[in-house]
């Protein structure tokens, strides 16, 4: 389904951009003038940058593939290693479908009260497990889907969702006309495979 365009270029894209700035009524926290980072610079990647930059943040993108990463420079984002802005970054964001984006290490390096989330794929993005099983670590419930894990040297970070689809668990999805396109798409394909 996902290689479908209608999936990939509006769904990944457009269902994103409209469903990533309900970071804001999750955590009630201001975008503009934050530093953003968005890890993966694919379709859903791009829909989650022009999000953050709409809503005011300054932008930076974290991206192994050449191709898209020149594709992210031309359209005015910084691409930076993720090891070279953990400290910096107010809110991160995963956009792979990969494993491991986020790791512990790198959570402990973040600086206090960054906003954590996946609008990927899954819930693997993230070492939710790691963070969860670190000696010394307290987890405040701040609301629904909304936690601050804090680390025995008194800083702490917000994930939402759990690490699970933020998109999904702290906003109420992409937009009906856009989700209209995908599953139009999985019904024509339904009919093609019974003819």
């Amino acid at each position: 389904v996902n290689d479908c365009v209608t999936k990939s270029k509006f769904d990944n894209v457009y269902g994103c951009r409209h469903s990533l700035p309900d970071i804001m009524r999750a955590t009630d926290v201001m975008i503009g003038g934050k530093r953003a980072l968005i890890c993966g610079y694919g379709d859903v990647g791009k829909g989650c940058a022009l999000a953050m930059r709409g809503a005011g943040a300054r932008v930076l993108i974290t991206e192994i593939d050449p191709i898209c990463a020149l594709q992210a420079c031309m359209e005015g984002f910084q691409v930076v290693t993720l090891e070279s802005v953990v400290g910096e970054v107010d809110i991160f964001t995963t956009t792979t479908g990969n494993f491991k984006i986020i790791t512990l290490e790198h959570m402990k390096k973040m600086k206090n009260n960054a906003i954590v989330g996946n609008i990927g794929h899954f819930d693997n993005e993230i070492e939710m497990a790691e963070l969860e099983g670190m000696p010394g670590i307290k987890v405040e419930n701040i609301k629904a889907q909304v936690d601050r894990f804090i680390f025995p040297d008194g800083h702490g970070i917000i994930v939402l969702a759990s690490g699970r689809l933020l998109n999904l668990g702290c906003a109420t999805g992409h937009p009906s006309f856009v989700m209209s396109c995908s599953f139009t798409n999985q019904v024509l394909d339904n009919l093609t495979l019974l003819q």
